[in-house]
């Protein structure tokens, strides 16, 4: 997706979502299930409709279960109590991730 695109939509398809954060969209399905905080819109045909701060939720879920390796239960108490430290560690890690990418790419390029 381009970011003037982007920037401009309030609702994203789930393959837009899916393609976006690399999911399955069973995964998601499922985790709408297990979340409560996870409730997309869904229109007159039924197809699920995610707002950026869907898209955030989700991407802090993925974070907590598949990244830290916590269990259903451990992610749903932790976006219940801490869900502002958790997505604070959340963007920290992923900005660390990205700047090791890029010294990786200078290094290989020296």
């Amino acid at each position: 997706m381009e970011e003037e695109e982007s920037a401009s939509k309030l609702y994203y398809s789930m393959g837009e979502v899916t393609t976006l954060l690399n999911l399955a969209p069973s995964l998601l399905r499922f985790w709408e299930k297990e979340f409560d905080v996870l409730t997309p819109k869904k229109n007159k045909k039924g197809n699920r409709l995610y707002t950026k701060a869907d898209i955030e939720t989700i991407r802090l879920i993925y974070f907590l279960t598949k990244e830290k390796g916590f269990t259903l239960q451990g992610a749903k108490e932790k976006i219940k109590s801490e869900r502002v430290p958790a997505e604070k560690n959340m963007i920290i890690l992923e900005s660390l991730n990205k700047v090791r990418q890029f010294l990786v790419e200078i290094r290989e390029e020296l």
